[in-house]
């Protein structure tokens, strides 16, 4: 049997606890621990349990569908500029007639004649010019709310007095500001004329043949005609006189002496001598129904902008005698040309 053996002082003794002694408490410990080991801590009670919190899902960005996108850039576009107008930059289709102008007929109404009529015809005026010749009648676009208004210089030109009635059935007195008779335009202005509604003109580098297109004039007479057609083609050469008495004009038994204005197209005359003082401009061609006294009305697209000036017209009884109307032949001064000499008619030039 192995004995353990240890020096003197190797090891403290242990003093032993005097269980006899008093404690503060009567209870008989006095808070010096057990056996010479530490007291233990005071008691604590537990905290509250409390779940843990759930943990953050993870959020993943869908993909959505190219449809989707288009539908929302179709929504913005429209806002802009019409929903007709955002089809054809999204998915490349034509529109019923092409501008670059702000449309003036309303969305519910876009792209349809009556929608056209309702928009414009208060802006289109019927014209009756009086002088040595006899009477003239045609029509006019308004362009400015007290009373300016675009019209073909054959219309007034050689005229002592020229009466212009609104679309509402007011007449006016009216006065030429401008003309120039080698784009066949003219300018005058109503005497006392205020919040009259102006036209919105477009802009007619943008038409395509085929583009559809309304007339609104005052053929025969008859105040506020709307016809409609296409444009046939673009950039044709019509030659009609500078003189304003080669308009045939008088009560010839046809509907009041309306003007029937002589142009060439094609090496031909058409509606009588252009005679020797001519000049040649470029027009836009129209099935539009057009008869004499639509001259100097307005061609207009599909979102109520004017695009042309109707200026000639090919009528068969003008020629041959035969008690016809429009054979779909007619022509029109485009709107860029007009907004071009614009400037000078206003500033009164004559030629």
């Amino acid at each position: 049997m192995t004995e353990s053996f240890r020096r003197d002082g190797e090891y403290p003794e242990q003093q032993p606890t005097d269980s006899s002694a008093p404690s503060p408490d009567g209870s008989g410990y006095d808070g010096s621990g057990y056996d010479g080991f530490p007291p233990p801590p005071p008691y604590a009670p537990p905290a509250p349990y409390a779940p843990p919190a759930p943990p953050t899902p993870t959020r993943h960005r869908a993909k959505r569908p190219v449809a989707v996108l288009a539908g929302v850039a179709l929504f913005a576009a429209a806002i802009g500029g019409g929903t007709a107008y955002a089809a054809q930059e999204l998915f490349g289709s034509a529109s019923p007639a092409a501008s670059s102008s702000t449309p003036v007929v309303p969305t519910s109404q876009r792209g349809t004649v009556s929608g056209v009529a309702d928009a414009v015809s208060p802006s289109i005026v019927e014209i009756s010019a009086n002088g040595g010749s006899g009477q003239s009648t045609g029509s006019g676009v308004i362009i400015t709310e007290d009373g300016e208004i675009i019209t073909n210089n054959h219309v007034i030109s050689g005229a002592s007095s020229i009466k212009v009635t609104t679309s509402d059935g007011k007449s006016y007195d009216a006065e030429v500001v401008g003309t120039d008779s080698s784009k066949d335009l003219a300018l005058i202005k109503l005497r006392d004329a205020s919040g009259l509604k102006a036209a919105s003109l477009g802009d007619s580098d943008h038409l395509k043949v085929g583009d559809t297109v309304v007339a609104i004039g005052s053929p025969e007479g008859l105040t506020g005609t709307v016809t409609s057609g296409i444009i046939s083609a673009l950039d044709r050469d019509v030659t009609v006189s500078t003189d304003g008495g080669q308009g045939q004009r008088g009560g010839n038994g046809d509907g009041g002496g309306q003007d029937r204005w002589p142009f060439e197209y094609g090496g031909e005359q058409f509606n009588g001598d252009t005679g020797s003082s001519k000049t040649t401009y470029k027009a836009l061609q129209t099935d539009a129904s057009l008869n004499p006294g639509n001259s100097g009305g307005a061609l207009i697209d599909m979102n109520g902008n004017i695009i042309g000036i109707n200026s000639a017209m090919y009528s068969p009884s003008a020629s041959s005698g035969a008690n016809s109307g429009s054979v779909g032949l007619g022509f029109a001064i485009p709107v860029n040309t007009v907004k071009d000499d614009l400037a000078g008619l206003r500033a009164g030039e004559r030629n």
